[in-house]
């Protein structure tokens, strides 16, 4: 077993590709969201697996999979695990896993990035500062042959259900079903964020009246001006038109064989919370 250190950005995905040259069945990948990405888009189509021992703030794709943030119980996923073979996608070519963003999001992700100190508390206030001075933008997105045309706070097109540190903004994206969930929030009020922030971490965003749902395995996004967009959180340039597409069961990784507790147990509260939002103003009525 090789171990070894990447020494800038990019050299994660460059380590990957000689690692399967030489004929490797398996990579492990230590890090954020950023080294774990590099690393699983040098695996794509190929028979080799990731592993994952998640070391980052966000750790999207790690959490989506249900791996555990402790490094102990994560090695024991490769161990003892299942192979899964999950769906990718790219915007204009560039490869995502979790999340492609266009709007509030994306600023945001640009804002961070430019941080020296990275962590929940900055990521708050940074996005607290872009919301006071953000306006929501035009948009025409593309369907198949249906045309939607949205001013929007934000666009996300999700593989996974989250960004990462268990925010779920499309609560029922799945990652190996060959679809996207395009999640649309119209422009809001200052006293809907309470509610838009409880949602979000509970797995009931779609529920809000803000939220707009579509289903695609390609779209196409036209907005006014080139711009910012974000892929898994990080931030690139991108133009007016941007094409969207999944690539299916595009790479294998350890996943737990089960579920742990923990996670049933949240998941749990999420459906006993829906069901809640569900029936409470009928049996009220």
């Amino acid at each position: 077993m090789d171990i070894l250190f990447t020494e800038y950005a990019g050299h994660a995905g460059e380590l990957a590709v000689c690692a399967l040259d030489r004929g490797a069945d398996r990579i492990l990948a230590v890090g954020g969201d950023g080294t774990i990405n590099e690393v699983a888009k040098s695996m794509m189509h190929s028979e080799a697996v990731l592993g994952i021992i998640p070391q980052g703030s966000g750790n999207g794709l790690a959490r989506e999979l249900h791996i555990p943030m402790d490094v102990k119980r994560a090695l024991e996923v490769i161990v003892k695990g299942k192979v899964s073979t999950i769906d990718s996608c790219t915007a204009n070519d560039r490869v995502f896993f979790c999340t492609c963003g266009v709007g509030f999001d994306a600023a945001v992700s640009q804002k961070f990035a430019h941080e020296k100190h990275r962590g929940s508390l900055t990521y708050i206030k940074n996005t607290i500062e872009e919301y006071l001075s953000y306006k929501p933008q035009e948009y025409r997105l593309l369907t198949g042959d249906k045309v939607h045309e949205e001013k929007a706070f934000l666009v996300a097109c999700s593989n996974a259900s989250q960004y990462g540190n268990n925010a779920f903004i499309a609560p029922h994206a799945d990652i190996q079903d060959g679809l996207m969930d395009i999640t649309i929030l119209s422009p809001f009020s200052p006293p809907d964020i309470f509610t838009l922030a409880v949602q979000l971490f509970t797995k009931r965003l779609d529920k809000n009246s803000k939220i707009k749902t579509l289903k695609a395995n390609r779209v196409t996004i036209l907005r006014q001006t080139p711009g910012i967009m974000h892929l898994d959180g990080e931030p690139v340039m991108a133009e007016s038109e941007i094409q969207l597409s999944v690539i299916p069961r595009s790479l294998k990784v350890y996943t737990p064989a089960e579920v742990s507790f923990t996670e049933e147990v949240y998941h749990l509260f999420g459906q006993v919370t829906r069901f809640f939002d569900e029936k409470l103003p009928y049996i009220f009525k």
